[in-house]
């Protein structure tokens, strides 16, 4: 019995193409077109990710620390941490 079902489904799904193919042939032809091409989307998120990490360093250093948050962003703060790393 299940075999039946499977060959009259087989045979079903076979008619139906071969009626899709004796139609007018349709002409689809999708092609995307993008708001933002692939370098520009790459360049967006490399910019997002560098402004979340300056304002992650800037909430750490000045909210959860005792700190100005704009301290955070200096180069001397880091060579300050530097030095004590090293023992300077």
């Amino acid at each position: 019995m299940t075999e039946e079902v499977n060959i009259s489904g087989r045979r079903q799904r076979r008619l139906e193409k071969e009626q899709e193919q004796k139609a007018e042939p349709r002409k689809t032809s999708w092609v995307q077109i993008r708001m933002f091409p692939i370098w520009l989307r790459i360049l967006l998120c490399i910019v997002l990710f560098a402004g979340a990490a300056a304002a992650g360093l800037m909430v750490g250093y000045g909210v959860l620390g005792d700190g100005t948050p704009k301290d955070a962003l200096k180069w001397e703060t880091y060579q300050h941490i530097l030095d004590i790393k090293d023992g300077k």
